[in-house]
Order: structure tokens, then C-alpha cells, then sequence
């Protein structure tokens, strides 16, 4: 009986994550992206926002706030360090099979 609670508890929590309602709109878009720490360094990520050509200030801004995020939760922080951030200049971004690529650390 136990096993099964702890079950149901953890399919609920999983289904909730991945909830249409929980999900941020940018620019009128939902944007997928992908946080990754760079060589086992957990403060050290890059974050790929994908179709981004859709709206760059959305994926920029679906950028800010998926690194926001994880820094406050890694961290328990919002500061960031951009390398390349979401305030970095249209001329300095590329844009890759559709997706845009930035980086930058959480300070600890």
C-alpha cells in the first residue's frame, strides 16, 4: 500500500511539471530549450533555445528565464554572468539550425 501511494505522489508531481497551463509564453510563444552545464560544472551552463527565428526577443527572453530559474534553484539565486546573454547584440547572436545558443554562470 505504501509503494503505491509513494507512486500515485510521484506520477502526479511528474504529470504537473509537464502541464500545458505550467508552461511560459514568450512573445506569444512557447519555446522549447535545453539547460546544460558545460564539463561538470554545474555553474557553468549553455542554454539552447530551438526556432528561435520565430521571435529573437522571445527566445531571448525564454532565455533570461530558464537560466533565472536554474540558478534559483542550483543556487538559490538569480544572478547571472553572460558570455552570451539575452542582452547581447543582434550582430553578436547566431542563429543555428533554427535555434539560438547562449551561456554564462550562477555566481556562488
Amino acid at each position: 500500500m505504501r509503494f503505491f501511494v509513494i507512486a500515485c505522489t510521484i506520477a502526479a508531481v511528474l504529470a504537473g511539471c509537464s502541464s500545458r497551463e505550467d508552461r511560459v509564453a514568450f512573445d506569444g510563444i512557447y519555446f522549447k530549450t535545453k539547460i546544460s552545464k558545460v564539463e561538470g560544472q554545474r555553474d557553468v551552463f549553455t542554454l539552447l533555445v530551438k526556432n528561435a527565428s520565430q521571435s529573437i526577443d522571445g527566445a531571448r527572453e525564454a532565455a533570461r528565464y530558464e537560466a533565472t530559474v536554474y540558478c534559483v534553484n542550483n543556487y538559490g539565486s538569480s544572478d547571472i554572468v553572460w558570455v552570451v546573454g539575452p542582452d547581447t547584440s543582434a550582430d553578436n547572436l547566431r542563429l543555428v539550425d533554427d535555434s539560438l545558443t547562449f551561456s554564462g554562470s550562477c555566481p556562488s
